[in-house]
């Protein structure tokens, strides 16, 4: 095979040339490969947080509240200060200024000043020698309270306007409402053939990831704060500590080393990152947090409880008419992304379903519980479980198979939802027959014997926020992007690497464009001091708006080196490609070159080989225009069915799921393993909160044994479970069989027509599976988790009863 040869004395004579162009076979983008950072994180090459060790690193430990609601009348620290190995202590009124991942709603301090609202509340930090000592020191803080009464029920709390646990919020304990409708609704229930009408409870539940929460910081000799945090939002993290710290944000570098695993759990500052960070200006030396498990289970930001009154409207035919939701949200102590979750309650519903009137009623209250926040799936699993188990029950009655139900009401693509959300590609339908051809649900649905049933749900999901969370015109994403001499790409971005996979999405759109391999790619993510800014891994949002960023500077790279080859080879800059470490004419494949040499080449003409890439959503047409119409508006959504197949023992009451069949519209599959395996991860979280977890405090009057209380206060709101040994979680020898599908609808805003796929596979999950019981066993269980308590009370109170 011939190549011309370059009279450029650089290329020819200066470097080693890597001539090996057939390794690679088939394309980057949309091939099967494995995670681009795998082999380190399985070798114990990366470093999480905790194995992070600094020279006379000392380590700090949380005082907490034992109580749920009280106020701090006083702090002794002087028995913790001395203590010998205790370097520093701080409590809340040294970091007064308020602080909360939504511009809007601050209502949290790094420890409480006046008054703590949950069990776990810190009140007081201290930094020792080892975390033996610095335990000890927080044994001998002595805070002195007033016991107030708890409200740990969102009910209570929305009853008791005169008990603010916030006592400066002006609506009581509601920390969010939000009333919004769109058409007749009530002459739309009216005139339905029929309306189905239910209560729905979600349960709360937890995160659970592998790595607990961990933060180190350090003070160089010139006042600059370097943060090392096991965080998904390292610019939100930057932003806040600047606030509460009075430090302008160029004195502060933020790095998030490897991360294991968050599903939103860590997509805000906590306590820790603040405490370290004044630790280590008071002490002069490093300082580390790493919490236990059971203050990651204080920490919490978990799925809200919800309690739901859903009616629904049907013509005769299937077709929904209107639908009529109603929700309390149980927010725990403090707002977090609270405002956000009380709209997408509602405005994330209207998809993939058509309907031509529309109203919910959402109100979010404070607590004295951990403070929920946002669990993978954020905001709409909850509402979707409602919605999916209405139009199961509406099918029963109308004597319509589940399936076409949903086919009569689907909304299409490029269509407009009730709420104003304009849908780009969609691909429900194909979803749909994807399940029930893989299932085989027309041979079993209706037809398997008694204790066996088959349920159907569909769902979708946004693939990124429309707009940042707090005010801007700048770029949501950003991507810095260099070709080394050596034939390496360097990508520099803010990314958040949580195990999604977000670096392997860069260095595939990287090697695709630029002609290398997925090995050739280098990529630097999240450090504010190395890398332009990304927001962070929440809404599932990175491989469309990083991607494209990333796409814009491969591509204009991509083009400079195409038009110097082209000028050296003469022939037209289209008819180059670059593929597998080489530069070639589509027309003539004889005249090509290593890719390094073509880098080499470009350098030495253009100098060195730099570009940026920024996204920033569409800015109209994506969303209605009225007070929050913003909210929940995305450049594009996914979409999901699914098909759970389960088997229920009457005598016990145990609901086994056996097969779980996926799947999910992801737009242009990038990379089809790590789309699966963000299917599949979803599915098992849908499915264990379906029939296992449960986050939740004690019920007032209870005591930790479980007996009544007879008198005192304090222990209302203790965690019920505060460890992976109580909080119910499969294990591999839980999960059910998983069938994940990839159904490919390219949309124009996604790069290559990517959309998500972190998320949008958990929703219907759930549903699927509680209407898989009613089809095993005629039992409704409208309040989760499927637990067989309820199982049997439902198969007892089933005599007599016409189900539906």
């Amino acid at each position: 095979m011939s190549r011309p040869i370059s009279s450029d004395k650089t290329a020819r004579d200066l470097h080693r040339l890597d001539t090996d162009g057939a390794e690679g076979s088939g394309p980057i983008v949309g091939g099967r490969h494995g995670k681009h950072d795998a082999l380190p994180l399985m070798s114990g090459i990366d470093r999480y947080t905790d194995d992070i060790t600094l020279p006379r690193m000392l380590h700090c430990k949380l005082v907490r509240s034992p109580h749920a609601h009280a106020k701090i009348i006083a702090i002794d620290t002087s028995g913790a200060e001395a203590l010998e190995g205790v370097h520093a202590v701080v409590i809340g009124s040294e970091m007064p200024i308020p602080y909360g991942v939504i511009p809007w709603t601050p209502d949290e301090h790094a420890l409480a000043l006046h008054k703590v609202r949950f069990v776990g509340d810190p009140v007081a930090a201290v930094a020792a020698v080892s975390e033996e000592v610095a335990i000890e020191a927080c044994r001998r803080i002595v805070v002195r309270y007033e016991v107030l009464e708890a409200l740990v029920t969102p009910q209570a709390a929305l009853a008791r306007a005169d008990l603010k646990i916030h006592e400066d919020n002006r609506h009581g304990n509601i920390t969010k409402h939000v009333h919004l409708e769109f058409g007749d609704v009530d002459a739309a229930l009216a005139a339905a053939a029929l309306v189905v009408e239910g209560d729905y409870q979600f349960h709360g539940s937890t995160h659970a990831p592998i790595e607990p929460h961990c933060a180190i910081a350090s003070v160089d000799g010139k006042g600059l704060l370097t943060v090392w945090s096991a965080t998904q939002v390292p610019h939100y993290l930057q932003r806040e500590l600047a606030k509460v710290l009075e430090l302008p944000m160029r004195q502060i570098r933020v790095i998030q080393p490897a991360v294991g695993g968050a599903f939103g759990g860590k997509s805000e500052p906590f306590a820790l990152e603040f405490c370290v960070a004044k630790l280590a200006f008071k002490t002069g030396r490093p300082v580390k947090c790493l919490y236990t498990r059971e203050e990651v289970f204080l920490a919490h930001r978990g799925r809200h409880p919800f309690d739901m009154h859903y009616r629904t409207a049907f013509a005769a035919d299937g077709k929904i008419l209107a639908i009529d939701a109603k929700s309390l949200l149980d927010g725990g102590a403090y707002s977090s992304f609270g405002l956000v979750t009380t709209y997408y309650s509602g405005q994330l519903l209207g998809a993939p379903y058509r309907f031509p009137t529309y109203r919910f009623d959402s109100t979010r209250v404070y607590t004295n519980k951990p403070a929920c926040g946002p669990k993978r799936g954020h905001g709409s699993v909850q509402p979707r479980f409602a919605l999916e188990v209405q139009l199961d029950k509406a099918s029963r009655t109308l004597g319509l198979d589940p399936i076409e139900l949903r086919r009569r009401n689907f909304i299409g693509e490029n269509s407009v939802t009730i709420n104003g959300f304009h849908i780009g590609s969609n691909g429900f339908l194909q979803c749909l027959e994807a399940v029930v051809q893989a299932s085989g649900w027309a041979e079993k649905w209706g037809k398997l014997p008694r204790g066996h049933g088959i349920g159907v749900a569909g769902s979708c999901y946004i693939s990124g926020t429309n707009y940042c969370i707090y005010p801007t015109e700048l770029p949501q994403s950003a991507v810095q992007m260099c070709l080394d001499r050596s034939g390496r790409v360097r990508v520099f971005a803010g990314t958040s690497e949580i195990g999604q996979g977000s670096t392997t999405m860069l260095a595939a759109i990287a090697a695709q464009e630029l002609g290398v391999e997925l090995d050739d790619v280098r990529v630097l993510a999240a450090d504010s001091d190395l890398c332009p800014v990304d927001l962070g891994a929440y809404s599932s949002r990175i491989t469309l708006m990083a991607g494209n960023a990333c796409l814009t500077a491969a591509r204009t790279l991509g083009d400079k080196i195409r038009d110097i080859l082209a000028q050296l080879w003469g022939i037209p800059a289209a008819d180059i490609r670059l593929e597998h470490r080489r530069a070639f004419s589509l027309t003539n494949p004889q005249v090509w070159m290593p890719i390094q040499e073509a880098f080499i080449i470009t350098e030495s003409k253009l100098g060195l080989l730099g570009s940026t890439g920024s996204y920033t959503s569409p800015q109209s047409a994506v969303h209605g225009d009225y007070r929050g119409g913003t909210i929940g508006a995305s450049p594009a959504y996914s979409f999901t069915a699914h098909i759970a197949q389960v088997q229920v023992d009457e005598d016990t009451g145990e609901v086994t799921i056996e097969h779980i069949w996926c799947a999910h519209d992801c737009g242009h599959a990038i990379n089809p393993v790590l789309v699966e395996g963000q299917i599949e991860g979803s599915v098992y979280m849908g499915a264990a909160e379906a029939v296992m977890e449960h986050h939740d405090t004690l019920p007032s009057g209870l005591r930790t044994d479980g007996r009544r209380r007879d008198s005192g206060p304090g222990v209302d709101g203790l965690l019920m479970a505060s460890s992976l040994l109580d909080y119910r979680m499969p294990t591999s020898l839980d999960v059910p069989q998983l069938t994940a599908l990839i159904v490919q609808a390219p949309d124009p805003r996604g790069p290559y027509g990517a959309k998500e796929a972190g998320e949008g596979p958990l929703h219907s999950a759930i549903p699927a599976i509680a209407n898989a019981v009613f089809d095993a066993v005629g039992v409704r269980i409208d309040n989760l988790p499927i637990s067989p308590e309820k199982v049997l009370r439902g198969l007892r109170n089933q005599a007599g009863r016409k189900p539906c």
